[in-house]
């Protein structure tokens, strides 16, 4: 990768936070023969403010995008949430339309970056409900079930959802956008526990005479209080979210990150910190972009050198900066620029 695009890839492949995937080489092979490709991830809109653990696909998405320079379909389940969640159509519309404020505001270019929500879309766009249909009639019942679980109480609209994740896979779903090409494949940066749907999909492509979607995995990034669980909206001390103010970020790390460091500061000089269970250590990982100086960190931190306050300190810097950022770029994003990347139309392919 780092041959074809004359560049150091992210860091988050650097370090393993992206650790496999399906067919990448051959999407880069198909970069090298000079063909197109498209980028294609989505959100659930669940909450109404993202924590940074949401962000990891679309950092890593925004860089893709970049590098590769290609366009980017980002999808909005809003009728997923509407169907897993206790929530009605009108919020799930409403915390649609704030978290896209929010992935917009990461930086995505608006003339290669196609966002839109099932509810309103696929009315507007025969081709793509067409191929969810395709989907749907090629998949049983007892395939679903296997791949997501489902039991008898669940509500029908579970059952059919998959196909309406897999159809942005396909080029042929967006006509307006790819002039009405089948062949133009996707590559999909998406945390790990997306691939049953994907494997869904890419077990579908070939009977509809459609290209498989390539894959790029994510972890996740853990929660607060320890690296077995992942970070989750539901609970507010367990997680970082981009509404947080620079103090609540301070009180979070301090209060609540798990610490690898020994019980008390002798301990710890004489037996150092455990960076594969220490909070503030892994939240580096993810986002001090600096190798050396993570590298430093780790070096002092297992020998004891570095005590737990200090790492906690310079994380909860890096965090302000990137929360603080965030917010000051979300302002700008007016319901006039969500419009401007949800409507229909051609993109600088």
């Amino acid at each position: 990768m780092e041959t074809l695009i004359g560049q150091k890839v992210h860091h988050f492949l650097r370090r393993g936070i992206f650790f496999s995937h399906r067919d990448l080489h051959l999407i880069l092979k198909r970069y090298e023969e000079k063909k197109p490709f498209f980028l294609y991830t989505g959100r659930g809109p669940s909450s109404s403010a993202l924590h940074l653990g949401h962000l990891i696909p679309f950092f890593f998405t925004r860089w893709l995008q970049e590098a590769f320079n290609v366009p980017l379909i980002i999808q909005m389940t809003d009728d997923e949430k509407y169907l897993w969640k206790d929530l009605t159509i009108e919020k799930t519309k409403e915390l649609t339309k704030e978290n896209i404020k929010d992935i917009i505001a990461m930086g995505f270019d608006v003339n290669k970056t196609f966002i839109f929500s099932d509810l309103s879309f696929i009315g507007k766009c025969p081709e793509f409900y067409e191929n969810i249909i395709r989907v749907q009639r090629s998949v049983t019942f007892n395939q679903v079930k296997g791949i997501f679980g489902f039991g008898d109480s669940d509500c029908i609209g579970k059952i059919s959802f998959p196909a309406i994740q897999a159809a942005p896979s396909f080029s042929s779903s967006f006509p307006f956008i790819f002039n009405g090409k089948k062949d133009i494949p996707a590559l999909i940066p998406c945390a790990i526990d997306q691939d049953p749907y994907f494997r869904m999909t890419r077990d579908v492509a070939p009977r509809l005479s459609l290209p498989k979607p390539a894959l790029l995995h994510s972890s996740f990034l853990p929660a607060l209080t320890g690296a077995q669980t992942k970070m989750s909206a539901s609970d507010p001390n367990n997680s970082i979210f981009l509404t947080d103010t620079p103090n609540q970020i301070k009180n979070k790390i301090n209060r609540y990150a798990f610490s690898g460091g020994g019980a008390t500061i002798d301990e710890h000089r004489a037996n150092g910190g455990n960076c594969d269970i220490d909070i503030a250590f892994q939240y580096m990982n993810f986002f001090l972009e600096d190798d050396n100086r993570l590298e430093q960190i780790r070096s002092e931190y297992s020998s004891g050198q570095l005590l737990t306050g200090d790492l906690k300190k310079e994380l909860i810097g890096i965090l302000q900066t990137i929360v603080a950022q965030h917010q000051e770029r979300r302002k700008a994003v007016t319901d006039e620029v969500v419009e401007q990347f949800m409507s229909l139309r051609k993109l600088n392919l």
